[in-house]
């Protein structure tokens, strides 16, 4: 296509969903830039993601990569019980990959010359006809469309709502892999074959196996993921949990490697007294655990102009539904396709697009609060209920 032909789009933030919509913009006919603010290749970043069918669609219908070779897969959600019997299990096949394994497929995708590392968007100005972005690099690009892909700091969302405040969930979630050779032969047989619940009172763990460090999806290859949300009080036991080794407060996360090692050895003792043994030895044998502040984040408007905001910069939902990355990559094919429908004017294609993406997220964020609720607080999470299955616009969808 080429109906924005002589056009430029400007993506801020170079990720899984920025690179997804810069991907889709330059199917349209843009001339597309992206700009992301660390200085390196992100590869290295992040542990397992499910996913869903939205996430899965760029390579379906556009690349040349297949997701079988990118992702694992599982046929059964199983719940264990303190002695490693199965409580519950159900027929339920999910895809899973590592946030590295999806993000260099899409690098390989779009390209490295139109990809700028380092450059971290510190504000913007438009007029009727463009948008100027001035970075703290001292660059300055304009762009007839900018689309901001920048995560739960977003530089856009900071500037049009300056007052919108994150409201933490109560609890943190930690996180880790463990190669599948790490573990016993009985917890590789409870884990690398469904995804895998351990419920205990106000607490929760989730694992499934995701590609290895270097792509294998065999088994053997794989990394066994999880998640397990802690509750932790908002005001000092939190800021001291998410104090990292250089002394510098982490309200977000605290990177692996990172973590204060009193919080890792407490953490690895209370998974023995409260987890199924299989994912409580996946815990202990996590070389270097991180921790993910759980919160909601909920943004009044997608749209300013010629400016979108997608993905986790303009809603930020707890892991519970494994959404988020897939709301990014929706968020990103709706937009594509409003764009190609009305090509005679951006600002009314973003605003034609922009209510069912508020509607979308806003029930998104209702559903995982009370999930959440559920396992954390009044421990109703009970084996089995469909409700409580993973899915973009509703369980198990």
């Amino acid at each position: 296509m080429d109906s924005y032909k002589g056009l430029r789009a400007a993506v801020v933030g170079g990720s899984i969903g920025g690179l997804t919509s810069a991907l889709l913009l330059r199917e349209l006919g843009f001339t597309v830039d992206v700009y992301e603010r660390t200085p390196a290749l992100l590869e290295n970043r992040g542990g397992g993601i499910v996913l869903q069918p939205t996430t899965m669609k760029w390579f379906g219908e556009r690349s040349a990569r297949r997701i079988e070779e990118l992702s694992t897969v599982t046929h059964q959600v199983r719940y264990l019980g303190r002695h490693n019997e199965v409580l519950h299990e159900d027929p339920v096949e999910w895809r899973y990959s590592s946030w590295g394994t999806i993000y260099r497929a899409l690098i390989d995708d779009f390209g490295t010359d139109h990809y700028h590392l380092g450059e971290f968007c510190a504000g913007f100005d438009q007029d009727a006809d463009s948008v100027t972005l001035r970075f703290v690099s001292g660059r300055t690009e304009t762009a007839d469309l900018v689309v901001f892909a920048d995560g739960i700091t977003s530089t856009a969302r900071k500037r049009l709502f300056p007052d919108l405040q994150r409201e933490y969930s109560g609890y943190v979630g930690w996180r880790g892999t463990v190669p599948e050779g790490a573990v016993s032969q009985e917890t590789r047989r409870l884990l690398g074959q469904a995804l895998t619940y351990s419920v205990a009172r106000n607490t929760h763990i989730v694992l499934y196996p995701i590609p290895g460090l270097d792509g294998g999806i065999e088994e053997g290859q794989r990394l066994l993921n999880y998640v397990w949300y802690r509750n932790v009080p908002a005001g000092p036991q939190l800021d001291e949990l998410t104090t990292d080794l250089r002394g510098f407060e982490c309200p977000v996360s605290v990177h692996p490697g990172q973590v204060q090692q009193r919080f890792v050895d407490e953490m690895k003792s209370a998974a023995a007294e409260h987890l199924a043994p299989a994912a409580a030895e996946t815990v202990v044998r996590t070389a270097q655990p991180y921790l993910q502040v759980v919160f909601d984040t909920r943004i009044p408007a997608m749209v300013e102009g010629r400016v979108a905001i997608i993905g986790d910069a303009a809603f930020a939902a707890r892991p519970h539904a494994a959404a988020g990355t897939a709301k990014a990559a929706d968020d990103a094919w709706t937009l594509y396709e409003h764009l190609r429908t009305f090509t005679d004017d951006i600002p009314t294609a973003l605003k034609r697009w922009e209510p069912a993406q508020l509607q979308l997220g806003n029930q998104l964020i209702d559903r995982v609060a009370g999930m959440g609720h559920r396992s954390q607080v009044t421990g109703t999470w009970t084996p089995g209920d469909p409700d409580l299955r993973f899915g973009l616009y509703g369980p198990g969808i």
